[in-house]
């Protein structure tokens, strides 16, 4: 399937419903997320090193925000979401992140400011994704991190991520997803070398497709807690991976 261009616009509303649901739900897509940041949190606090200056574009309720602040970093969060946000302060053991309201074109921060920079499932939320990554690249020191992850474009990611998700999770929004705001891979490097950004790592990410908890949410229509993602060789789904500002 090619990018096409039609009438629906992204849904991001839902996320001021949320509320405590970031934290709980089982019977909504962002169980889903969450069973991703189990994965990708662990891996991008190993990457990162000691004692880092970082910002989390799109840092809805703080999942990884929290993280990397008890991890020892000094965090910073960004979201439109304000409801997401006074979650995310209350999830903050430590009391230490800067959560702002903020758009990610137009961070509120100087230019090579943060040691690492994070934008995890937020460039398919947005019409413009190359502005969010120049955004990243400017406030992003040189020799510094950047993190991704978004969702290819094609008819296996459709069918699962967008298609997959309505029919088999419940309260799944309208348009929580829409297909012409997938990148694919090759676009999304084109992004970076743009903006003085060079891939040092990229790999597929992905839930395990033939495993249990898959198949009961299919029959119950409810997201396990043990249903889980693990990273890969394929891109075809999703994908996710470092920059490194040159």
């Amino acid at each position: 399937m090619e990018k096409q261009t039609g009438p629906q616009t992204i849904n991001n509303d839902f996320y001021d419903d949320l509320n405590e649901k970031w934290y709980t739900a089982c019977d909504h897509p962002i169980a889903l997320l969450r069973a991703e940041n189990a994965v990708r949190v662990p891996w991008i606090i190993s990457q990162i090193g000691k004692n880092k200056k970082v910002l989390d574009i799109g840092c809805g309720a703080g999942i990884l925000t929290n993280a990397l602040a008890k991890a020892g970093h000094t965090v910073c969060g960004v979201d439109l979401s304000e409801s997401s946000l006074e979650v995310a302060k209350e999830h903050d053991a430590t009391k230490t992140v800067e959560y702002k309201k903020a758009n990610a074109y137009s961070l509120p921060y100087p230019d090579d400011y943060f040691d690492v920079v994070c934008a995890m499932d937020v460039l398919e939320h947005v019409e413009e994704p190359s502005l969010v990554v120049s955004e990243a690249s400017r406030v992003l020191k040189k020799g510094g991190q950047f993190f991704f992850h978004t969702f290819n474009r094609n008819l296996f990611s459709y069918l699962f991520v967008i298609k997959g998700v309505e029919w088999f999770v419940p309260n799944a929004p309208k348009n929580m997803h829409i297909y012409p705001l997938f990148i694919k891979p090759e676009e999304f490097e084109e992004m970076c070398s743009e903006r003085d950004l060079e891939i040092v790592n990229l790999q597929g990410f992905a839930p395990n497709f033939f495993a249990k908890p898959i198949w009961k949410m299919i029959f119950t229509r409810k997201v396990p807690n043990n249903i889980s993602f693990h990273f890969s060789k394929s891109l075809t789904t999703g994908y996710c991976g470092c920059a490194k500002k040159i």
